[in-house]
């Protein structure tokens, strides 16, 4: 990251936190900002735009180099793996906006540390830092893995395609009641199918789905 301009920074203001910015007005809590953090990580990675708030205002930062204390600390103690974090201080207005760029990692996936001082696993959804459910975290494992899948077409593979043929999409739950299998089974076999390209998982703020590529 590298020669961003004012320009550049009030376009992404413009168009708003999503998949790839989150605007955080100050660091405040190491393991909060690490959920972020990891989010980016497991996915195709973001920044933060750190002195911008919620609403898109330019607050700047007033002690940039307390905020680069808190983000290295939440990317070195509070992600497992640690998460390589890059920085570069944008002037605005007589304001300073410090950009805290996260790259997509290849050692998916990352950890953050919670509260309750467990270790979960976070992806980005929209504009938000989602908590990943078993089946997303085992796709980023397997996907850190190059071995590779092999797929050899079960009657519950084809039954499952089947379905998707006809109804466009199914729920891991609603998967399990048709192909009459155990949960964890059928994760399995959703993994398989994700990593093979056969099947995409959809993921949202309210449900996690599964359609035919």
């Amino acid at each position: 990251m590298s020669g961003l301009r004012p320009y550049d920074i009030k376009q992404m203001i413009f168009e708003g936190e999503g998949m790839h910015v989150d605007f955080k007005k100050t660091i405040t809590s190491c393991s909060k900002i690490a959920r972020t953090l990891v989010a980016f990580a497991n996915n195709k990675g973001g920044k933060l735009l750190i002195g911008v708030a919620d609403n898109g205002t330019i607050k700047g930062v007033s002690a940039e180099e307390e905020e680069k204390y808190m983000l290295n600390r939440a990317a070195t103690f509070y992600c497992r793996p640690l998460i390589d974090l890059y920085f570069e201080e944008v002037y605005i207005d007589n304001k300073i906006v410090l950009v805290t760029e996260i790259k997509e990692s290849d050692v998916k996936p990352h950890y953050a540390l919670g509260d309750d001082h467990k270790w979960w696993v976070y992806v980005r959804v929209k504009d938000r830092s989602q908590l990943a459910s078993k089946i997303v975290v085992d796709v980023l494992k397997a996907g850190a893995n190059d071995a590779g899948v092999l797929i050899e077409y079960s009657e519950k593979e084809s039954l499952l395609l089947k379905y998707l043929d006809v109804n466009q999409r199914i729920s891991a739950k609603d998967s399990s009641k048709l192909l009459n299998l155990p949960r964890r089974r059928t994760q399995r076999l959703l993994v398989n199918l994700i990593l093979s390209g056969i099947i995409r998982l959809h993921t949202n703020e309210k449900e996690e789905y599964y359609t035919a590529c």
